[in-house]
């Protein structure tokens, strides 16, 4: 366990040391395809996603997908480190962009990995670090999908505390348009999109679905922009707003747009993507199981993540607080990548699915 610890705090530093902000992970993914075939074990790589599939793989098996992503936001100007030196204090934080979210988990869940594809196992394992999550792109785990062999389950590493997240809501934009009629506005002239579209933020603001997610509760809708009218004098024709809806897994994202659409039909909406979906997964999985058994209380996660994207049951448990994330002077503590290596290894050993 010593030598996983100390592998991975040396990985975490290499990544933090290379720039690797969404889009550009290249050279992040080289460091992770580098760690592997420094371990006899040869990667597949697609754009800047890089995965492994275990020596042993049997496809009459079932198969346990360890992801994670290595891309991270951009630093803002509140940093007073610098956000690519790795940097370890008398307190045992490893300060560095990406560390918490999602470094440690990208190290932890690879050093598991290498543990693990040597033990005896019913099971196969494959190992990703996915690009591009922090923006949602296509040519992240999306990408990747298609590539991989069959899977069954997915442990996705997140800052969670190492507490397990069963359900995690998905997100959808939506684009709205109010139409009124255009006319001076001196001699009380058309219709206004303004007031037409009053009634339409009011009954977003108030729906409630007919079913609730015991996990994630209601969905959540705030209409977060509006944009009217030309100038001054002239009633504007046309109103439009964004909405930020955060679906949950009592309806799938096509489901819940229909539903808002016949409840505000005096509208237009348009969603910019049904693709990030809400996820779930029963509490009596065997992984959910293990895990609570090992003294983890599942939880519903309101931060959006790889699983979004994924077609298969997945749980979202990983090193750090979610608190740290995008913050300034992001943090990992050097003891919880090590009680994440333990975990996972304990999480994986002895595993019937």
């Amino acid at each position: 366990m010593d030598e996983l610890y100390y592998q991975a705090v040396d990985l975490l530093k290499k990544l933090i040391a290379t720039p690797s902000v969404s889009h550009n992970e290249g050279n992040a993914a080289i460091v992770i395809e580098n760690f592997l075939l420094e371990h006899g074990i040869k990667p597949s790589r697609r754009g800047n996603n890089v995965w492994a599939v275990d020596s042993g793989y049997d496809s009459a098996k079932p198969t346990i997908l360890l992801n994670s992503h290595i891309d991270t936001v951009r630093p803002t100007d509140a940093w007073t480190r610098d956000p690519f030196s790795p940097d370890v204090d008398d307190e045992g934080r490893l300060y560095g962009l990406g560390s918490n979210d999602a470094g440690a988990s990208v190290v932890s869940l690879l050093t598991a990995f290498l543990h693990m594809a040597e033990a005896e196992r019913t099971y196969n394992l494959i190992f990703l670090a996915s690009s591009e999550e922090e923006v949602s792109g296509r040519d992240g785990i999306e990408s990747v999908i298609p590539h991989l062999p069959k899977v069954d389950v997915a442990i996705v590493g997140e800052p969670t505390g190492m507490r397990p997240a069963i359900a995690e809501k998905g997100l959808m934009v939506l684009d709205i348009e109010v139409d009124g009629k255009a006319g001076h506005a001196a001699r009380d002239e058309g219709i206004n999109a303004i007031y037409r579209a009053l009634p339409v933020i009011e009954t977003l603001r108030g729906f409630k679905f007919k079913n609730e997610s015991s996990v994630l509760g209601p969905v959540k809708i705030s209409v977060t922009q509006i944009e009217a009218g030309t100038q001054h004098n002239v009633v504007p024709a046309l109103c439009r707003m964004v909405a930020d809806v955060r679906t949950t897994d009592a309806y799938t994202n096509e489901e819940t747009l229909r539903i808002l659409r016949d409840a505000v039909p005096e509208c237009r909406i348009t969603p910019r993507s049904t693709r990030l979906n809400p996820s779930s997964i029963p509490k009596d999985h065997p992984i959910v199981r293990r895990l609570t058994m090992m003294g983890f209380e599942p939880f519903g996660s309101p931060t959006l993540s790889d699983q979004a994207l994924m077609p298969w049951p997945s749980v979202k448990v990983g090193p750090g607080d979610s608190a740290r994330s995008h913050s300034a002077d992001e943090y990992i503590l050097l003891d919880e990548i090590r009680e994440a290596i333990a975990i996972y290894v304990r999480l994986l050993s002895n595993l019937h699915l």
